[in-house]
């Protein structure tokens, strides 16, 4: 029974754990931050929603931002007129997965299948295959880092925890305001509706950024997409 245990804890240890520490704790294989750059780029992830989407497209309009959308890619087959106007008005569109589902507890041709499916919706629609991928909650398993022939991971280097409500957009703008740093990739949502999060939060993330983009163009920082970096 204990060599059992053993043998599982082993497993899981080189299955989570290292890429865990590799990826997340030294960067290596992934894109965290460009320390190097004197820009920064905002990035979104789980969508598209059809509430929310249009709004966060709006305020990037309006405020001459270009952006990431890691975007989900059956809720992309839902509201594919929302992956054409990302594209159309000059957003970089990756993948976070066929569904929102971590890749610690799928094998890794599951995960590869997901990739691919996601690849191919996003490029049905666009024309575009899509190259940069960002996991569910940043998280890889050991076999993901034989990816990198195909894909260029993105993980971040600020959050704000926007996936929840509480502390309202106050809590959102203020992470945000004073984390932001150059070079720094930003991490933040245009859906609810995934496991753990808030589903209205994004209302809180959108209205926080209309203080933080007034900031950002005071300071003279350049908002670019993840591939302009």
């Amino acid at each position: 029974m204990f060599n059992i245990v053993l043998l599982i804890c082993s497993f899981l240890f080189i299955y989570w754990l290292i890429p865990y520490v590799l990826t997340a704790g030294f960067g290596i294989g992934v894109l965290k931050r460009k320390y190097a750059s004197e820009k920064i780029a905002f990035t979104f992830d789980d969508g598209p929603n059809p509430i929310y989407t249009p709004q966060l497209l709006d305020l990037l309009k309006i405020n001459n931002i270009k952006a990431t959308f890691f975007v989900v890619a059956s809720k992309a087959e839902q509201y594919p007129e929302l992956i054409e106007r990302m594209q159309a008005e000059g957003h970089l569109i990756g993948i976070h997965n066929y569904i929102h589902k971590s890749n610690w507890i799928m094998d890794p041709w599951m995960v590869r299948r997901q990739l691919d499916k996601s690849a191919s919706v996003i490029e049905r629609i666009t024309g575009e295959r899509p190259i940069y991928y960002r996991p569910p909650w940043g998280l890889l398993n050991v076999f993901d880092f034989f990816l990198l022939k195909r894909y260029k991971i993105i993980l971040w280097s600020l959050m704000a925890e926007d996936w929840r409500s509480k502390g309202g957009s106050e809590k959102v703008e203020k992470r945000l305001l004073h984390g932001m740093k150059n070079g720094d990739v930003i991490l933040l949502h245009d859906c609810g509706k995934t496991i753990g999060a808030d589903e209205e939060a994004p209302v809180n993330t959108i209205h926080a950024l209309k203080a933080v983009f007034k900031e950002v163009s005071s300071r003279g920082i350049s908002c670019v997409r993840i591939d302009q970096i």
